[in-house]
């Protein structure tokens, strides 16, 4: 006999015999008809369970079945019944069924997972079981669904998809400041002076005091600044990426269309609950384009996310809607059926410093051209000034990466130098996407690199797309993580991703 779904289960005709393989989420017995129990069994496809009818006439009814507890595992065979409050069930007897315990919870008084609402302070310590729970099972499925759209948006708009290096070379955005990539003996590595580091990636100071409470001058000597890399695998310092944007920009100087989704890294010592260690980016990159084309892209791809969900997953969506985040479905809808809006840096520091002059906002973080916005900036923005998406554009040229389109003097406005950058704001969480117009002109991209005091050697290949066959070309990026935010209405980064990686969380 074939196996079926839970899901597909609750659709199934009645009077059909079928198998169902699954754990159980609560157990009630009945004296009635001489004794029977109702087992609620999920096995993840969907968001709801199929009730267990399980008869007190099946052999291992009393050894067994009236015994079993939370989330152990059981095969149940049976006849597909209309429940009298709706809905399939099914009625498993000792005539045409049997309900098989292929897996007992050891100890369940202590089973930390029990049939009660959990913090999620409480199921962040519990990340390989909390998927067992209501919610982060319908995380998880959203989680899926969301990768899947995301392949299938850009391959139907005739996009490649390219895989980029988690370790690299380049210090592209402070990459060299964050994690770091060795095979060297960490507490023992050579030296470019012939003596040895005492410990990779330590200041000599705090290896010092490390070693010895009150350390000699003579021993402080001894501690070079650096290890030798070039006894190192790769014959020189490399680290984890933060961003496969230049590796992908190679590409489409050469496909024209192209997206790499992957992990990436930021070492940041954050506890937020916007940041993480290690995140997925999704980041699309388009030869012969402007901002404006890359903005035009942002936003076809967040209203295919948003009606992918609202389609594909209507369960835990309304799950979502109720329980996490009342009105979600609403605030999606209204970022389905509005157009974005788009908007110079210059005139959202304006409109905001008008609010704070009117009383009609107090912020936290001050406003002041030439900064970066905060999320309550950004929010306000969105959800109470125009009150639909924004497409914020031409960002002051010193708070934004080498890499972006210097615009001429005078766009916009403003009273300084600004770039080709935009980001996309949403309600609930401000930014969701920052993408630019890239620097296609050699003589202004080395002049950048030299500025911000980059090594422009290492940019060697970065450079040559502009020395053979420059083009101009734009891009952005989207964190996977942020997206599930913003669809799902879950306040904390860590609860939307299988395994948070964070400041003291590295325990799987």
């Amino acid at each position: 006999m074939a196996w079926m779904t839970v899901r597909d289960a609750l659709k199934a005709a009645p009077g059909t015999t079928v198998t169902v393989k699954g754990w159980v989420r609560t157990r009630r017995d009945s004296k009635a008809d001489g004794g029977l129990s109702f087992l609620a069994l999920h096995d993840g496809t969907c968001f709801d369970t199929i009730q267990i009818v399980a008869k007190g006439n099946l052999s291992n009814y009393a050894s067994e079945v009236a015994k079993l507890t939370t989330h152990c595992a059981v095969e149940a065979t049976g006849v597909i019944v209309q429940n009298p409050k709706g809905g399939n069930e099914i009625s498993a007897d000792a005539s045409s069924g049997e309900v098989k315990v292929v897996g007992w919870v050891d100890d369940p008084d202590h089973y930390p997972i029990q049939p009660k609402p959990h913090s999620f302070e409480f199921l962040r310590e519990l990340a390989h079981l909390r998927v067992r729970t209501n919610t982060f099972g319908a995380v998880a499925r959203v989680r899926h669904t969301l990768s899947m759209a995301i392949h299938r948006f850009y391959d139907q708009r005739g996009f490649f998809y390219v895989h980029t290096p988690i370790i690299t070379g380049s210090d592209c955005e402070g990459a060299g400041q964050m994690f770091k990539v060795s095979t060297l003996d960490l507490m023992n590595a050579p030296a470019a002076g012939g003596t040895r580091h005492l410990a990779l990636g330590t200041s000599s100071s705090q290896a010092a005091a490390d070693a010895a409470p009150s350390p000699s001058p003579s021993a402080k000597s001894l501690v070079p600044s650096a290890p030798d890399f070039s006894a190192d695998f790769f014959g020189k310092q490399t680290h984890l990426t933060v961003s496969g944007q230049l590796n992908v920009e190679t590409y489409a100087c050469a496909l024209s269309r192209v997206y790499t989704f992957g992990p990436t890294f930021r070492a940041e010592n954050s506890n937020t609950s916007r940041h993480l260690a290690e995140f997925w980016m999704i980041e699309p990159e388009i030869a012969f384009a402007n901002l404006q084309d890359d903005a035009k892209l942002a936003e076809d791809f967040i209203k295919f996310l948003i009606q992918t969900m609202l389609n594909e997953r209507a369960d835990d969506m309304k799950f979502f809607d109720e329980r996490i985040e009342k009105g979600l479905l609403n605030r999606l809808k209204e970022v389905l059926d509005k157009p974005f809006r788009h908007l110079p840096y210059t005139d959202g520091i304006k409109i905001l410093k008008d609010a704070i002059a009117s009383g009609k906002a107090k912020f936290e973080y001050p406003i002041e051209w030439g900064k970066d916005l905060q999320s309550e900036h950004e929010r306000y923005l969105t959800e109470q000034h125009f009150k639909q998406p924004v497409v914020l554009m031409n960002y002051p040229k010193q708070i934004k990466a080498f890499y972006m389109r210097e615009n001429d003097p005078g766009t916009d406005g403003a009273p300084g130098a600004t770039v080709a950058a935009m980001d996309v704001l949403v309600p609930q969480v401000g930014e969701i996407i920052g993408g630019s117009q890239r620097e296609e002109r050699l003589d202004k991209l080395d002049a950048r690199i030299e500025e911000m005091g980059l090594p422009i050697k290492e940019y060697w290949w970065y450079r040559d797309l502009r020395r053979y066959g420059t083009v101009p070309h734009a891009g952005f990026g989207l964190g996977f993580e942020r997206a599930m935010m913003f669809l799902t209405g879950m306040q904390n980064v860590r609860d939307v991703i299988p395994f948070p990686r964070a400041p003291k969380q590295c325990e799987f």
